[in-house]
């Protein structure tokens, strides 16, 4: 039932490859830093509705496979298409608080109570959908306690939860509030890597946080 063949593989073992961690400034998060996260998180703690674009890599240690990825957030209600580059296939994964529904599977669609456990029986991917709806806003999601570390730019750098480490990357500043461009989750040997080409806020697109259109 894996959607992506043996041949995608070896594209997807090269994404991973070149998202091989850097050396990163680490700065512990004092009062200061934790009160301008505190500002950006409720600055978006209501924005429940926008859309993302980018690639998106899995990787269990040792199956893995990637895509170009289109996440649309419309309160409870989510969307994620994912769309493999060599083959052409993708899947559409679709639902909310009544459940989840897989399409573009071999068989038919698929139904599931939960998105997470959806995708995990039908492709193996072990992708934490509930708290990376937070932590791709670069917020704490409510899974219990979390530690936060800062770079230089004094945003979050680091972030673990609930077993995962979340690691940005990359931000864009010229948001504000900013906004993750480059998030690499892993709780061995499980790895999850969102590169966000472009966000919109908002529904259809409109603008609701943040400026200008990326």
């Amino acid at each position: 039932m894996k959607i992506f063949p043996r041949l995608l593989a070896a594209a997807s073992l090269l994404l991973l490859a070149a998202c091989v961690p850097r050396t990163a400034v680490r700065l512990q998060g004092d009062a200061g830093l934790l009160g301008e996260q505190q500002a950006r998180e409720r600055l978006l703690a209501g924005v429940d509705h926008w859309t993302l674009q980018g690639r998106l890599g899995v990787s269990d240690g040792k199956n893995s496979g990637s895509g170009d990825l289109t996440w649309t957030q419309d309160g409870d209600r989510y969307e994620f298409v994912v769309r493999a580059p060599v083959t052409g296939k993708s899947f559409r994964l679709s639902g909310g608080a009544q459940g989840a529904l897989l399409e573009g599977m071999d068989g038919g669609p698929l139904h599931g109570d939960d998105a997470e456990s959806l995708m995990h029986k039908a492709l193996g991917w072990e992708v934490p959908l509930r708290e990376l709806r937070a932590w791709v806003l670069g917020l704490r999601a409510d899974a219990g306690p979390a530690e936060l570390s800062f770079g230089n730019d004094r945003l979050p750098s680091l972030l673990q939860q609930d077993g995962w480490s979340v690691d940005y990357r990359e931000w864009d500043a010229t948001r504000q509030p900013p906004l993750p461009k480059k998030v690499y989750a892993q709780k061995p040997p499980y790895k999850v890597r969102l590169s966000v080409e472009s966000w919109q806020m908002g529904k259809g697109g409109e603008q609701g946080v943040g400026n200008g259109e990326h």
